[in-house]
């Protein structure tokens, strides 16, 4: 169990949409928070640390996590991108942060991983993280390598990990899709807080979404990580329906779960 609040926790990607979120939510949970990313991460606040630094770059990797107690990881590439960017910051940069983890006796991390894993479930099904994976895309695809990868560093070396499965975080949803993908960012703080504060994590699979009453995923086996989303999509649901009063149910993008990611690429 960690200690909260704990003396260091490293945030990665910090200079990120969801980065710049959390950067100012977590600061409860630690003494000294190290903000990583290799965009400008703008002047340290009080109890602050600065750290750039590349995930493709081993030797930087391994110093950002010295001293570190738990790691919010959110950095890589967050979007279908060609194939060579999402090889160094998502296959490489994931590996290269689970060796720093291990060599420093990092006890556990939070995976930014990504509902894209099972973007190629149909919209008319409810699934769960024991399911197949179904990536929509490279992206995806880097995203289930990396929840498999934290599974062998559990198995092999106790590194606790919970990958959540994001959906769609943003102030409100924007489309009918999000009416069931929709994250707040307050339920994004109490899923991410509820990982570090968990008294067992051990290898966990959860989808990150507010209480949607529209819902394609089901977390009962995350249960025991304690969240309990507290926004709903529903408050927005009229005035989407308005906006997009009727869809295409032969577009790819309508009928699967990823939305547009499954109809992204391919890169020349």
């Amino acid at each position: 169990m960690i200690p909260i609040p704990m003396n260091r926790l490293l945030l990665t990607g910090a200079a990120g949409g969801l980065g710049v979120q959390l950067r100012r939510r977590l600061k409860p949970c630690c003494r000294t928070l190290r903000v990583s990313d290799i965009a400008d991460l703008g002047a340290a606040a009080p109890h602050e640390e600065l750290r750039p630094a590349a995930l493709e770059d081993k030797a930087a990797v391994l110093a950002l996590l010295e001293g570190v107690d738990a790691v919010v990881h959110l950095g890589g590439v967050s979007t279908e991108q060609p194939w060579e960017p999402i090889l160094a910051a998502n296959i490489v940069g994931a590996y290269n942060l689970y060796e720093a983890a291990r060599k420093h006796g990092v006890r556990r991390i939070v995976f930014a991983s990504s509902n894209h894993v099972t973007g190629f479930y149909r919209q008319d099904e409810v699934i769960a993280p024991a399911d197949p994976v179904r990536a929509d895309g490279l992206y995806g695809l880097s995203k289930a390598w990396g929840e498999d990868l934290s599974r062998f560093y559990f198995d092999r070396y106790g590194i606790e990990t919970a990958c959540l499965r994001i959906g769609s975080s943003f102030p409100e949803p924007r489309d009918r899709r999000m009416l069931a993908t929709w994250l707040s960012y307050d339920d994004l703080e109490r899923l991410v807080r509820a990982c570090l504060t968990a008294p067992v994590v051990g290898h966990t699979i959860a989808y990150g979404m507010s209480d949607n009453t529209t819902s394609w995923w089901d977390n009962t086996a995350a249960r025991h990580l304690g969240f309990r989303p507290q926004d709903s999509s529903e408050p927005f649901r009229a005035a989407l329906e308005a906006r997009q009063p009727t869809l295409d149910r032969d577009d790819p993008a309508v009928a699967f779960q990823g939305g547009a990611f499954v109809r992204t690429g391919p890169f020349e």
